[in-house]
Order: structure tokens, then C-alpha cells, then sequence
């Protein structure tokens, strides 16, 4: 188990933990919560052991083994599955062991190799690894792409999908879901409950936390504190205890108020000095309880529209996409005054793609997009940056909005009364003139917001607005949003802020976008489908190759075209099927090989011809993993070209 006893923790200064004490037993799931800056990641250093206990006892079963994500970015030309096997440590070591054997020629240590990688699982590690990396949003196409050829956001799911690979006794995720669409959060889920080790989680997702935690532990004023239950149970025993702690910190107040009038009344009489000073000795005994501090909570709301247009935008079979190529066509959606509409959608879908053509910052590719008179778009991007410049300061950002505001709206762009506004949005003191590009992701997020309150929108488009928020923060966030009087369109993967925010969803997918008649529990159960017909797909591509019934017949206009164009798409599928059924046929005979060459292995036998053995089976394991990757390109040219 995990063990802290009056532990201080300190980060130069200043104190983030002082003398807690809390256990952690193995296998449980722990969500650990508090402000942002309370000292969660450092906390997270110590159990990693890249940070020791300033005073105090700490200790960890010392035969743990731990696995948590990397921060930093990769930098990397290696294939997406070999970075993320690369996760197995053990697994990589056995492999340069064996590697180092058969240069010697060393047949026991081939043999022992053998076997030790057929313990560390060596057998189906390569489908283990591409499990997770389509788990996590990735396409089949992608499993084999440099890492370097991904965008940051998808790097860091690669080192998520890491972590989870490596055999792990606690596991350590912080802030796993900022990256993650929800049709990737709904797998990650699904997989850290059937994980068998002991979790220790850093989220401000609450929806994630109730499903994958049943253990809370929170950070607050230097302490900790252990609560049984997920975050929902944490809350409640947390007012419960509050409101506790409050009625007796009153009688203790009023007790104490009842021995010092006392004391003041009694201290000069000789006849009374006696009791008067034991209650002296009672008052300085008394344990004292703390008042309820009611923290400065974070709240804001957005200004009422200048105007509201209805309908604000009308789209008139309008395609989206990237240079010449369309991501989502056939688009006719209505936008009215005062909608919520939450923009669904599984990963790579286009809900971006039509966020960003709303807004005006990809231009649209066909269609009519008609805007209402006087529609004043407020965009919250999925990269902060991408609205910031990282070299200015807040109050450089809102000088410049103003003045660009000023001569429509007739705002003040006097120095003092930004910095008041920016007080609004927790930018007080020196934080207004400090570079953008040294803040931490919840501050990047409070500025757009505050830039986009300032500019009086009567349309929200919010691009994953909550990454980077703490949970105060995201409830300000749903607060406001519900008491804005304009329209809101929403894509997150915070499915509490769609829950409290949305009364109708849009469904972007299969290249089109269309009304979701149904809540978000019927939208997770239509992503498990999803996932589970993707992988499906493949596996169904071998049957198309197999005879088929004969199709029905076609009106007398239609038979002579249709026939043409079966013939030709047989024509092109053809070589494909044949490749494919080549690769299914030789992966059998791997497979039967390799299972004869492991057996063969078990057995007791010279040292040369266990040497010859484990060569072949290595040389059949990499030809087995080739041919199971071109058989998936295969399907999926297959799908793709249906």
C-alpha cells in the first residue's frame, strides 16, 4: 500500500502539503481533486519519486511497478505501434537480449530469451499496441505513420497510449481526457475499469472521475483529505462535512464567548479569581475549530447581444473541408435565436471543420451560408493560441480588442478600467502584463474568455472551451452559458457542460450533419457501435470476397449502367481481394509454424538446434506482424473503395 505520514511537501517556499497523513491500498481507483496550483502534480512527483518528502515518512511497495504519461513531446520518425510498444520497457529489454544472443550465437541464452518474451507477451504485443492507438481515435492507415507526422495533441495521445502499454502495478494519468474527443474518452473509460492494478487519477472531469474512480482524495489549505466514493459521493460528504464543521465552529464560538465574559466579569474579584483563571487554562486548552472559509469562487457572465438576429445562419447544402478537400457536404441546418446545440461527432468526423467554417476562419467549399443582420460571432478555439500571441500580455490583448471594439460598441479603452475587467477574470497585479505564451492552459482559457465577454457576441462557438479548466472554472463556464441570452453551439468532451448547457445535439459524421434524436446516453451507446463496426470492417472485407447471392433485378434503364459499374469496381477490387486472401492463407501457415516452433521450443533439445529455432520463430514473428498490417491496409482500401 501507499503510505504518508505527517508529510510535508515543498515547492521552493512554498509549502504545498504540510504534515498529511492519507493510505492508499492496492487496487484502488483514487481521484485525486483540487484547485489548480494545490499541489495534485507534485504530489503526482513524489510517488514517482522525482520529488522527495521535505519531512515525514513516505513509502511505496518498493516491487511496484509504475507507469504515468510523459509531458514532454516526442520527437520521433519511429512508426505510432513501435513508439507505443515501446511503452513495455521489459518487453524492449528481452528483445535486445535476444538480439545480443543470436549475434553470439549463443544458443541457451536464445532459448531463455524465447521464453522470457513468450512471459512478457510477446506473442500478441503488436495487436495490443494498435488496439490502443485506435482505442484512442487513430485510423488503421495511421498505425505505421511517423510519430513526427502527427499534430501535438495526437503525440500526446501516443504517450497516453504508452503508458497504457506498459505492464504497470499504479498507474499515474493526469489530466488524461485533454486530448481526448469523447468518442475516445468512452474507450478510455471502458479500459481503466477493466485495469487491475491501483489508478491514481488527476482530472476535472467530473463525469470521467464517477466512472473510473471509486476513491476521492482532495487537496486543500496544505492537507489531505480521504473520502470513499467518486466525485459525486465526494461532494456530498464534502457539504456534509462543511456544514458540520460550521454549526460546531458557532456553539464552539458561543462557548467561548460565554467563558471569556466570565473571565472579563470575574478576573478582579478576589473570590472569583480562582475560576476565572481555570477557565483562563480551558480556553487555552480548547481545541479550536476553523471557521468555513468560503474560497473567492470564479464567476462571470456574458453581456447582453447588442442584437439578435433570427434566424442567425441558415446553411443551404453547404460543404466544409481543407483546401479542395471536403470533410462533411450536404448541410442544411437552420440556426436560431437562443438555441444550445451540442456539435457530436466520433474523432476526425469534421465537428472542427464546421466549427472553424462558421466562425469564418476556413472558408466554405460549396454551398450557401446566409448570416443574419448584425450576427456577432464569439470563438472559443480548441488551441487557445490560436486567437493568443504568445509574446503579448493580457492587457495588451484587451487594448487591442478595444480598440477594435470602440467605435461600434462605444466601450472605454482607458488603462484602468481594463485592468478592472481583467480583475473580473482573476488577471490582478502583475499577472495583466506578463507574456501569454509563459501562462499555464487554465489562464490561456480565462483571457479568451474575458476577450470574448468584452466583444457583446450573440453567437457562441466553443471549440473544447473546458481544456485546461478546473472544475470551479467549468461550472462558472455552465453558469453563464445557461444565462446567456444568445445562441450557443458546443463541441467538448465535458459531457456534464453538455448535459447542463444543450437541449438538442447535431450528429457530424459519415460526411454530412444531421439532428441526434437522442441524450448523451444514447450518443455513447451509438460511439461503442461505431467503434465496434469499425473493427468489424476488416474482418468483413474477407467475407465480400466469398460468392454472393444474386442481386435483384434492376428497372430496364438502370441493368446495362449498373452492370458496368460492377464490372468495373470488381475490376479494381479484384487484385486487392486476391492480395488479401494470399496474406490470410500465409498468416495461417505462420501461425501454425509459430505455435509448433514455441512447442518445439519447450521441449528439451540440443543448443544449436535451439538456436535454429529461435531464429525462425523470431524471423516468423516479424513476417506474422507484416502480413497482419497489410492485410488491414488491405481491408480498408477494400471499404474505402465500396
Amino acid at each position: 500500500m501507499i503510505n504518508l505520514r505527517e508529510v510535508t511537501l515543498r515547492r521552493g517556499a512554498k509549502v504545498l502539503l504540510d504534515r498529511v497523513s492519507v493510505t492508499l491500498n492496492p487496487g484502488e481507483r483514487v481521484g485525486l481533486v483540487g484547485r489548480n496550483g494545490a499541489g495534485k502534480s507534485s504530489l503526482f512527483a513524489l510517488l514517482a519519486g522525482r520529488l522527495h518528502e521535505d519531512s515525514g515518512d513516505f513509502s511505496i511497495p518498493p516491487q511496484w511497478r509504475q507507469s504515468e504519461v510523459e509531458q514532454q513531446m516526442p520527437e520521433t520518425d519511429m512508426p505510432a505501434t513501435d513508439f507505443v510498444l515501446g511503452g513495455d520497457a521489459r518487453l524492449m529489454a528481452l528483445r535486445d537480449e535476444l538480439a545480443r544472443a543470436e549475434a553470439a550465437g549463443d544458443g541457451i541464452a536464445i532459448a531463455h530469451a524465447h521464453s522470457d518474451l513468450a512471459d512478457a507477451g510477446e506473442h500478441d504485443a503488436v495487436p495490443r499496441a494498435q488496439t490502443l492507438i485506435l482505442g484512442l481515435g487513430f485510423q488503421p492507415a495511421q498505425l505505421m505513420s511517423p510519430v513526427n507526422s502527427f499534430s501535438g495533441g495526437w503525440r500526446m495521445r501516443l504517450q497516453l497510449a504508452r503508458a497504457l502499454m506498459a505492464p504497470s502495478d499504479l498507474l499515474l494519468l493526469d489530466e488524461p481526457t485533454n486530448h481526448l474527443d469523447l468518442d475516445a474518452l468512452v474507450w478510455l473509460e471502458a479500459w481503466l475499469k477493466r485495469y487491475p492494478g491501483t489508478l491514481i487519477v488527476i482530472s476535472h472531469d467530473r463525469e470521467f472521475l464517477d466512472e473510473v474512480t471509486s476513491v476521492t482524495v482532495q487537496i486543500d489549505a496544505q492537507k489531505l483529505a480521504r473520502y470513499g466514493g467518486n466525485y459525486s459521493a465526494f461532494e456530498l460528504l464534502r457539504a456534509q462535512q462543511l456544514e458540520l464543521q460550521q454549526s460546531a465552529f458557532s456553539k464552539q464560538q458561543e462557548k467561548i464567548a460565554h467563558l471569556q465574559k466570565f473571565i472579563d466579569r470575574f478576573k478582579a474579584k478576589a473570590t472569583k479569581a480562582k475560576q476565572a483563571q481555570s477557565r483562563v487554562k480551558a480556553l487555552e486548552r480548547m481545541e479550536k475549530i476553523a471557521p468555513v472559509l468560503a474560497s473567492a469562487e470564479f464567476t462571470f457572465e456574458f453581456r447582453e447581444p447588442a442584437s439578435l438576429p433570427n434566424p442567425m445562419l441558415a446553411i443551404q447544402d453547404g460543404v466544409c473541408g481543407y483546401g479542395e478537400t471536403p470533410i462533411v457536404s450536404g448541410i442544411n441546418r437552420t440556426v436560431l435565436a437562443g438555441q444550445r446545440i451540442g456539435i457530436l461527432g466520433a474523432n476526425g468526423q469534421g465537428k472542427s471543420t464546421l466549427v472553424k467554417t462558421i466562425a469564418r476562419d476556413l472558408p466554405a467549399l460549396g454551398g450557401t451560408f446566409t448570416e443574419g443582420k448584425g450576427l456577432a460571432i464569439g470563438y472559443f478555439a480548441q488551441q487557445e493560441l490560436d486567437v493568443l500571441r504568445p509574446q503579448d500580455t493580457p492587457l495588451e490583448h484587451m487594448a487591442r480588442l478595444a480598440r477594435e471594439q470602440a467605435a461600434a460598441l462605444g466601450q472605454s479603452d482607458r488603462e484602468q478600467d481594463l485592468r478592472n475587467y481583467l480583475g473580473q477574470f482573476l488577471f490582478s497585479g502583475d499577472m495583466v502584463k506578463q507574456a501569454v505564451g509563459t501562462m499555464s492552459g487554465g489562464e490561456k482559457a480565462r483571457l479568451v474568455l474575458a476577450m470574448i465577454v468584452w466583444q457583446r457576441p450573440n453567437l457562441l462557438l466553443l471549440d473544447e472551451p473546458t481544456n485546461h479548466l478546473d472544475l470551479t472554472t467549468r461550472e462558472a463556464l455552465s453558469v453563464a452559458l445557461n444565462e446567456f441570452e444568445g445562441t450557443v453551439m458546443l463541441v467538448s468532451h465535458d459531457r456534464a457542460l453538455l448535459r447542463s448547457v444543450c437541449d438538442e445535439f447535431w450528429l457530424v459524421g459519415r460526411g454530412t450533419v444531421k439532428p441526434f434524436d437522442g441524450d448523451l446516453d444514447d450518443y455513447q451507446k451509438y460511439l461503442l457501435d461505431e467503434a465496434k463496426r469499425v473493427r468489424e470492417s476488416v474482418r468483413e472485407s474477407v467475407a465480400d470476397a466469398k460468392p454472393k447471392a444474386p442481386t435483384p433485378a434492376l428497372p430496364q434503364g438502370g441493368r446495362e449502367k449498373d452492370k458496368e459499374a460492377r464490372q468495373a469496381m470488381a475490376a479494381r477490387v479484384r487484385p486487392l481481394k486476391k492480395e488479401q486472401e494470399k496474406a490470410e492463407a500465409q498468416m495461417a501457415a505462420l501461425e501454425a509454424e509459430k505455435a509448433a516452433l514455441e512447442a518445439l521450443l519447450s521441449a528439451p533439445m540440443a543448443p544449436e538446434q535451439i538456436a535454429d529455432a529461435g531464429r525462425r520463430l523470431k524471423a516468423v514473428t516479424e513476417e506474422l506482424a507484416w502480413l497482419e498490417h497489410r492485410w488491414l491496409e488491405l481491408g480498408e482500401a477494400i471499404d474505402n473503395m465500396a
